[in-house]
């Protein structure tokens, strides 16, 4: 009997010292998974403020065609060289290609029609209108057309953009 209570006694003691270290252990794993969850919650708002700013980044950088037909283009000297007539869109991308830029003529009469590459006209926000790299002169030699007769296939529009190779403001990508 006495045996008996002395087994029991140790394995009171055993489990009473087991179950508190595992205890310890518990709690110390709960206070792991407690500052998982505050990394993870941080992480996962830091990443929807980002997406957040993205969004409203983008929205920034887009504009209905209405706001954009009509806006004047300038030189970085602030000349004026014409307003944007028109956009020229790729339909199997849908991105815009061409911003139709009218130059020279007295009040629409006799102006000529410029197909500029539109990543060469850089929008300016302080003053809300396009900048084209390119003096007065240079323009007046550029690939142009005239109101009634636009490239209206792809070929005439290839053409034009390898007569504009030979323009500073022809950056192609890609």
């Amino acid at each position: 009997m006495k045996i008996f209570i002395y087994i029991v006694a140790v394995s009171f003691l055993t489990t009473a010292f087991v179950g508190s270290s595992f205890a310890g252990s518990v709690q110390e794993k709960q206070q792991e998974v407690q500052e998982k969850k505050i990394e993870l919650n941080q992480e996962i708002q830091k990443e929807s403020v980002e997406r957040s700013q993205e969004a409203n980044k983008s929205m920034q950088q887009v504009s209905r065609a209405s706001k954009i037909i009509g806006t004047k283009v300038k030189n970085p000297n602030g000349e004026n060289l014409g307003d944007i007539k028109d956009l020229v869109i790729d339909p199997e991308n849908g991105k815009v290609v061409y911003g139709v830029v009218s130059f020279g003529g007295i009040l629409g009469m006799g102006d000529k029609l410029f197909a500029i590459p539109w990543d060469a006209l850089r929008w300016n926000r302080d003053k809300e209108y396009y900048v084209l790299d390119l003096d007065k002169e240079t323009l007046k030699k550029a690939p142009g057309f005239d109101k009634k007769h636009w490239p209206d296939t792809t070929n005439k529009w290839d053409r034009l953009r390898e007569e504009l190779n030979q323009f500073p403001f022809y950056h192609p990508k890609g």
